[in-house]
């Protein structure tokens, strides 16, 4: 579970929520459904129209993405691609085949393949870049969907508070219930800004984010397969390989290495 995600929504509707009260409001006051159906069914229809099926059936695995967590260990992977970049270094290219069925990163899979059937250097490094920047175009259509929906929401919104006022208006008749009514029809509007703000916007980013972490460490590794393929010396490969590292996990890395 991704506890940020979980947590920041608890605090933005907890704020919410807390702030109304605080003013004598009522949790009550703010649950309507008709409100609730005009924004969140307008703001699924609008989606749903603005993109192909194919990428509407990834938003299960992008809100899998949102609430789960998962973040590739930098350090465990430079120290991973060392090792094999010395058993490559000491028995050859050839022998690291032996050990593909043990690594479970995909990526770094099919890269020591390519490295072992002697593809070309060049070659090798178009054919994971394009790997790379595919990944990056399939993670940005869940970034635009989110980001679609904290656009569409707001507006949704505002046309649910017209619809109430147009409501409201038709009786006018009855100014003794004109105030509910206005209060009423504006909940639309804060459903809509609120949902764009509490949860479509800061979906989208967080699909950013995790996306921008996956990249980092599929970079990282095939700095470390091109390293490996070119024989570079396994030391030479941990120190280039230790800039892709926030300056902490460098610095501890370093320790460890000094005290042993």
């Amino acid at each position: 579970m991704d506890l940020t995600t979980i947590l920041g929504l608890i605090i933005g509707f907890a704020g919410l929520i807390g702030g109304f009260v605080m003013e004598d409001g009522t949790v009550g006051m703010l649950l309507k459904e008709t409100a609730a159906m005009i924004v969140l069914g307008g703001t699924i229809g609008a989606v749903t129209a603005s993109f192909s099926l194919e990428e509407l059936k990834t938003l299960p695995g992008f809100f899998k993405k949102i609430f789960t967590s998962h973040r590739a260990d930098l350090a465990a992977t430079v120290e991973r691609l060392v090792e094999i970049a010395d058993k490559a270094r000491r028995e050859g290219l050839l022998s690291l085949e032996t050990q593909l069925s043990e690594i479970d990163n995909e990526f770094m899979r099919h890269g020591l393949q390519l490295v072992i059937d002697g593809t070309d250097p060049e070659l090798t490094k178009d054919m994971l870049e394009m790997e790379i920047t595919a990944f990056e175009e399939r993670e940005k259509i869940g970034v635009e969907i989110f980001n679609s929906a904290g656009g569409y929401a707001p507006t949704m919104g505002i046309i649910g508070t017209v619809m109430g006022l147009v409501q409201v208006l038709s009786n006018i008749s009855e100014p003794e219930k004109l105030a509910g009514a206005i209060a009423v029809a504006f909940i639309a509007t804060l459903y809509g800004v609120s949902t764009a703000n509490l949860l479509w916007l800061p979906f989208a980013n967080k699909i950013k984010v995790k996306a921008k972490h996956e990249v980092s460490h599929m970079e990282l590794i095939l700095e470390g397969i091109l390293s490996i393929q070119a024989g570079e010396n396994p030391r030479v490969i941990r120190e280039k390989l230790m800039t892709f590292l926030a300056p902490e996990v460098k610095a501890a890395l370093m320790k460890e290495e000094e005290r042993e």
